[in-house]
C-alpha cells in the first residue's frame, strides 16, 4: 500500500531540526553564513546601530550604508530588518526617535539614550570575547593556509 510506505518513510525521517544541523543549515535569521549568522544571534546588530547613534544622530538607510562599509560587507542589513530594530530600540529606550521634518512624515533621525549606552556597553561586553575567538579562527587559518 503506498500510503503505509510514506507513513513508514516518516515515522523514519529524522526531525526537522536534525536533517538541517546534518546538512549543515543552522536555524534562525542571518544563519545562511555561520559567522555573520553567529554574530546576529549574539546581538551584533543591535550593538553596531547603538554605536553607531552614539556617534551621532541618523536614520534608517544611512545606518544601513554605513553597517555595509563598517563590516566590509559581511553584514548586509536591509529595511525589513533594520526599521523595526529602531522601532524595537525606541520602545525599549535605547534610542529616541524625531521626525525630520514633524508636520509631514519624513526621515526619522533616532539619537541614543543614556539607557542605549548602558546596553551598548552590555552587548560589547558578550560580544567582544565572539569577535575575539572568530579572529583569532581567521587568524589561525590565514597562517595555516595562506601564510609562506
Amino acid at each position: 500500500m503506498p500510503h503505509r510506505d510514506t507513513e513508514r518513510a516518516v515515522a523514519e525521517a529524522a526531525p526537522l531540526d536534525a536533517a538541517r544541523e546534518a546538512a549543515g543549515a543552522a536555524a534562525g535569521a542571518g544563519s545562511a553564513d555561520p559567522v555573520a549568522g553567529e554574530l546576529r544571534r549574539a546581538g551584533l546588530l543591535p550593538l553596531l546601530v547603538l554605536h553607531l547613534l552614539n556617534a551621532g544622530p541618523s536614520y534608517g538607510n544611512q545606518l544601513i550604508e554605513q553597517i555595509g562599509e563598517l563590516t566590509g560587507g559581511l553584514l548586509s542589513v536591509n529595511p525589513n530588518t533594520m526599521y523595526p530594530l529602531l522601532r524595537a530600540l525606541e520602545q525599549q529606550g535605547f534610542a529616541e526617535g524625531a521626525w525630520e521634518h514633524p508636520e509631514r512624515r519624513s526621515r526619522r533621525f533616532y539619537a541614543i539614550t543614556p539607557a542605549g549606552e548602558a546596553e551598548r556597553e552590555r552587548l560589547r561586553g558578550e560580544i567582544a570575547p565572539r569577535l575575539d575567538a572568530i579572529a583569532a579562527s581567521i587568524e589561525r587559518l590565514r597562517s595555516e593556509v595562506v601564510a609562506p
